[in-house]
C-alpha cells in the first residue's frame, strides 16, 4: 500500500534496550479531509528518514500490522500499526489536492430538447 502527502513532523530514532530501533514520521494526506497519520520505520529503514525535511511531499510505501494483546486479567485487545518500508519525494505541483476535471475537449452541450419532434407520445400518463 501507498500513502502520499506533506511532511508534518520527523521524530528523532528511539532505541530500546533489546537493541531495537524505531524511528517515527508524521505525514498529512493530500485529500478534501487532510489525515496526520503516523508512520513508523523499524531497523535499518530508519535511515531513509534523514534526507527529509518537514513540509516535503512524499509517497510512503506502508504495511499495515495488527497484534493481539491478552492482559493479565484476560481481557483481549487488538492493536494496529502502519510501518513504512520505502520513501519517495514527490515533485511540489501546488498545495491543492489533484483531482480529476471535466475534460474541456468534450462535446458542446445542446440546450435543445431532444424529443421536441416526436408526435408520437404513448406514455400511460
Amino acid at each position: 500500500m501507498e500513502l502520499q502527502g506533506t511532511v508534518k513532523k520527523l521524530f528523532d530514532a528511539q532505541t530500546f534496550a533489546s537493541g531495537f530501533q524505531k524511528r517515527e514520521m508524521v505525514i498529512l494526506t493530500q485529500e478534501q479531509y487532510p489525515q496526520p497519520i503516523n508512520i513508523e520505520f523499524l531497523s535499518d529503514k530508519i535511515s531513509l528518514l534523514d534526507n527529509l525535511k518537514e513540509g516535503e511531499n512524499v509517497k510512503v510505501g506502508i504495511n499495515i500490522r495488527g497484534r493481539e494483546w491478552v492482559s493479565p486479567q484476560g481481557e483481549t485487545k487488538y492493536f494496529n500499526s502502519i510501518t513504512g518500508w520505502r520513501i519517495e519525494k514527490v515533485m511540489d505541483n501546488g498545495s491543492e489536492p489533484t483531482q480529476a476535471s471535466p475534460s474541456q475537449a468534450a462535446s458542446p452541450v445542446s440546450n435543445e430538447n431532444p424529443f421536441a419532434g416526436d408526435d408520437d407520445d404513448d406514455l400511460p400518463f
